[in-house]
């Protein structure tokens, strides 16, 4: 079959019936004038590269789901440009990330010791394993799984409020055991989710 001869409508229908022979074609018509397009918008080519390797696969996704009249390649220029968005978001969420993580180890190692870091650092788990049980698992869920007070509350079944309790007491006795650094720690044991800071530390 000669997909090159095909108009918009007739590729759209081969690819909503799943045609690897018309999505192999779809990559080879479009692939370098949305990489191109991806790079003027990231000025990288590898980041340009995976943006436009996770367009093809969206567009293989939701192929069930292209509209016959919709013009192939405006979705996917369209494609293209929220994926950049995205990977603008990533990237920069990252890049935060990681300043916050060095400005972490800045202020926790005054002398940079290892060792001293590592006990610290065990400290503050001893710490956590010592606490009553469910400001822990409430406290763990927040920390390490990257809950929501309101996600906590339905997983256990329990009131907002009551979260909210649990977590104020578990920062009330982390502090007691560790210190005014109790922040710093939590981010280095639990990095992930540090991008925002729980209103119960300053």
């Amino acid at each position: 079959m000669d997909y090159s001869q095909m108009d918009n409508e007739a590729l759209i229908g081969q690819l909503q019936q799943g045609s690897e022979a018309a999505y192999a074609h779809l990559v080879r018509e479009y692939h370098h004038a949305l990489f191109s397009y991806a790079v003027s918008l990231c000025g990288d080519g590898p980041s340009a590269q995976d943006i436009v390797q996770n367009v093809f696969f969206k567009t293989w996704e939701k192929r069930k789901k292209l509209k016959p009249h919709l013009s192939i390649k405006s979705f996917l220029l369209k494609l293209t440009y929220n994926e950049f968005i995205n990977f603008y978001h990533r990237s920069k969420a990252t890049s935060k990330l990681e300043m916050a993580y060095r400005d972490a180890l800045e202020q926790v190692v005054e002398d940079s010791d290892p060792e001293l870091l590592r006990k610290k650092m065990v400290i503050v788990t001893e710490a956590i394993a010592q606490l009553p049980p469910k400001c822990k698992e409430t406290f763990l869920l927040s920390k390490k799984e990257g809950l929501t007070n309101l996600e906590i509350s339905e997983y256990l079944n329990i009131s907002l409020r009551t979260v909210e309790w649990h977590l104020a007491k578990a920062y009330d006795l982390l502090r007691t055991e560790v210190g005014d650094k109790l922040r710093t720690f939590l981010f280095l044991l639990f990095p992930i989710h540090q991008n925002v800071v729980p209103k119960y530390l300053p």
